[in-house]
């Protein structure tokens, strides 16, 4: 079943942490719980 774009969006535009994998604002460039960096953004499936 298709999610609504704003849905999706909220799922899936994050970034990540690789120290601890929190979850953080798009736009953040540091982690919100431990301060790291390294921030990634999440993975997306690529659809056919």
């Amino acid at each position: 079943m298709a999610r609504f774009p704003e849905a999706e969006a909220r799922l899936l535009d994050v970034r990540v942490c690789m120290k601890c994998n929190a979850r953080n604002a798009l736009r953040a460039t540091r982690c919100r719980k431990c301060n790291y960096k390294g921030l990634r953004l999440k993975n997306k499936e690529t659809r056919v």
